[in-house]
């Protein structure tokens, strides 16, 4: 009997209509165009805009999407798994919210919070009840609206990041397809220079949070481009060669699109040519646990049964990893 693997079926993405461009952002802060462009590769990305909308109206369109797609009904769906940083609400879980919305009655689920590497823990952990035979349909979703905790006077964060969110379907795969191996690391080093302050239960919200915007994302950029450089390269090319596979062998590199930079210095360190890296970050910046799924949903059309594809991220706390996959559709 073939080893059964957990093979993306489905897949769909969704991005918030209001497009923020850098041009805008210089009447915002002390920034310009070029000085954005040049340092992140970034120059427009989603705002989600709106009274009342979260993390999971984003989910909603791009889970029925998919559905529809799949041409399953939701009630088939057994497990949820959602990768975010921004959750609707503190609890209960994102996940939650989300399958009573699209009428996922059958689904049990949970939020998972790895930062930008979340997706990727997500969907490695999502593989294992696929393998197992706990499950046979299991939605692994990533997205955030990072609107809601950025400081929009600061410019180091401001020009980062964008709103979106994708998702994937696991099925059983017996065809060799699906995901073949992961590497996941985490280390608490990294948590000073890439933070949310205020919120959590070491300090509360309070007036004096809100007011010194403590509850905006903090980063010292220096340092976690420093670490996402290394270890994001590296952690793809430990994951190629624990399997064996030259860049020759990789069809696709679907990097965490946080920085242009950090982008090309993984193509580098893999030996991947440029024309094989997945690159969306110019009009969607980071959209943290959403930028995978969404590299993969629009690339969709380009991907061939049987393609192999490298997945890499890098996120605050520090945590990165890689996943090899095989292209199932």
């Amino acid at each position: 009997m073939n080893k059964i693997h957990a093979a993306i079926t489905a897949v769909h993405g969704y991005v918030p209509d209001y497009v923020l461009t850098n041009h805008e952002l210089e009447t915002m802060v002390d920034t310009n165009d070029e000085w954005i462009t040049t340092r992140t590769g970034i120059k427009e990305r989603r705002i989600l805009k709106g009274e009342g909308l979260g993390t999971s109206d984003m989910a909603v369109p791009a889970v029925e999407a998919l559905l529809k797609k799949r041409g399953i009904g939701a009630d088939e769906i057994e497990l949820i798994i959602f990768c975010t940083s921004t959750p609707d609400r503190v609890f209960p879980a994102t996940a939650n919210i989300l399958a009573a919305k699209i009428g996922a009655k059958n689904a049990w689920g949970y939020d998972l919070q790895a930062t930008c590497s979340g997706f990727l823990f997500g969907l490695a952990t999502g593989s294992q009840f696929i393998e197992s035979g706990k499950h046979k349909k299991v939605l692994v979703i990533g997205g955030d609206k990072m609107s809601s905790i950025i400081n929009y006077k600061d410019r180091a964060t401001c020009i980062i990041f964008g709103d979106g969110c994708g998702a994937v379907l696991l099925e059983p795969n017996d065809e060799g397809n699906g995901v073949i191996d992961s590497i996941l690391k985490s280390d608490g080093v990294g948590v000073p220079f890439l933070y949310q302050e205020a919120g959590g239960s070491v300090k509360p919200a309070s007036h004096a949070t809100i007011d010194a915007n403590e509850h905006s994302i903090y980063q010292e950029g220096k340092t976690v481009f420093k670490f996402a450089v290394t270890n994001m390269a590296d952690v793809a090319a430990e994951i190629m060669e624990r399997n064996n596979l030259t860049h020759d062998d990789i069809t696709w590199l679907v990097p965490h699109q946080a920085n242009k930079r950090i982008i090309d210095a993984t193509a580098t360190r893999t030996g991947v040519s440029h024309d094989k890296v997945v690159i969306n970050i110019e009009r969607y910046g980071n959209t943290t646990n959403g930028t995978l799924p969404l590299c993969l949903w629009e690339w969709e059309n380009k991907f061939k049964k049987g393609d192999t594809l490298i997945l890499a991220a890098f996120g605050g706390g520090f945590t990165w990893g890689s996943i090899y996959l095989k292209w199932a559709y």
